[in-house]
């Protein structure tokens, strides 16, 4: 069973510096209808203002993956690490027992991001954070494994190693550019449309609709128009 959920269905926050939107319930939003999907809890599509950005908060038993579409925005944490996360390029924060941290857009432009929180297989794991380019080449007509869960048969072969049963796949397609995805029909499965137009088992998406997955054994993407797609294969 697929169903659609369209861009505009989700939840929308403005506040001047940040436009948000929520896939999943998430601060003043709250839809019982989109508390999560499986072991996904979170899907924020957020555009920060050049100069603006979170100070610095907590977390705690979360694992975050925040995937950099334009733009830029400096990561500094209570563990001591400080990076700037740019277009191309994906970090995972695994809040475990607790961290702070504060993400900040310190260049002139806008940058566009897609952060993304997911159960973690076990609680109060120690705190860690990683994070790693993935070149177009790796995303091209493909979908590359961006995550996969430490310790998994497929984990090396993964960019980041999570500590959450999720394989999370990410791929850019355009005009005759396709690809396959095999699924265990017992998982649940999700596809997040991040930018451009894009045909899915026969759905036609576009930027910000998202595909909630279950009981199907494949997914087939072609027909990209600019297209990059994140896909989720999830716990039940």
């Amino acid at each position: 069973m697929i169903t659609l959920r369209k861009s505009l269905e989700r939840g929308h926050a403005h506040h001047g510096w940040l436009d948000s939107f929520h896939s999943f319930s998430f601060a003043d939003y709250f839809d019982p209808a989109h508390m999560g999907w499986g072991n996904l809890r979170v899907i924020n599509e957020d555009v920060v203002e050049g100069h603006r950005g979170f100070g610095m908060h907590p977390h705690r038993d979360m694992e975050i993956v925040t995937w950099m579409l334009a733009g830029e925005l400096t990561h500094r944490d209570s563990l001591g690490h400080g990076a700037t996360l740019r277009a191309g390029e994906v970090q995972r924060m695994s809040a475990g027992t607790g961290v702070r941290h504060s993400e900040m857009n310190a260049a002139d432009t806008p940058a566009h991001l897609l952060q993304i929180w997911m159960l973690p297989h076990e609680r109060n794991l120690p705190p860690s954070y990683d994070q790693q380019a993935v070149p177009d080449a790796a995303l091209r007509g493909r979908l590359h494994l961006l995550g996969a869960p430490a310790g998994s048969a497929d984990a090396a072969g993964a960019t980041l190693t999570l500590n959450a049963d999720v394989r999370l796949h990410a791929g850019r397609f355009d005009g005759a550019e396709q690809a396959t995805l095999a699924l265990d029909p017992a998982r649940k499965a999700y596809v997040q449309v991040a930018r451009g137009r894009l045909v899915v088992n026969g759905l036609a998406l576009q930027a910000g609709d998202a595909l909630a997955i279950e009981d199907e054994p494949r997914l087939d993407f072609g027909q990209g128009l600019d297209a990059e797609v994140l896909v989720f294969d999830l716990q039940p």
